[in-house]
């Protein structure tokens, strides 16, 4: 939040219970009672280069592995260990933001996102979400879009 705050983004700020361990986000759209399609989850590769990648997807969908390496000009990108998460972002898992990971890794979210004037995704932590114009997004990270996800 003081990233979009300093760079002047408007968003708005959710917060929701977890003890109960339900941090897929499915279970927070819901929890949030915000729709499905209009929250995304944030996803980080490694690709056959070794360079790090991050794609934005939305949370009931998954990452086409092959549309997402074509999108960022690799031979291939598979998604990193667990464990590597906070080493490579900053973040622990289920609380990975787009947004102020440790280095600015070229990202790129499903162009689903065009279709909504807000999305919804992590503020950084467990418990905590924002939701923001896809356009400033994109800005922000330097983003691009890019058909990368499919049905489950």
């Amino acid at each position: 939040m003081r990233i979009l705050d300093k760079a002047k983004v408007p968003y708005k700020f959710y917060f929701y219970e977890h003890e109960d361990g339900a941090i897929d986000g499915v279970a927070v759209a819901h929890k949030l009672n915000q729709n499905v399609e209009q929250v995304f989850k944030t996803l980080v590769t490694k690709g056959a280069s070794g360079a790090f990648y991050v794609f934005v997807v939305p949370v009931a969908k998954e990452l086409n592995l092959k549309a997402a390496a074509k999108s960022v000009g690799e031979k291939s990108v598979e998604m990193i260990h667990v464990s590597e998460i906070n080493k490579v972002t900053g973040y622990i898992r289920g609380g990975c933001s787009p947004i102020g990971m440790k280095k600015l890794y070229r990202t790129v979210v499903d162009k689903s996102c065009e279709a909504f004037s807000s999305i919804i995704f992590s503020a950084g932590k467990i418990g905590a979400q924002v939701e923001v114009a896809p356009q400033d997004l994109l800005r922000l990270v330097n983003g691009t879009s890019a058909e990368i996800a499919v049905e489950l």
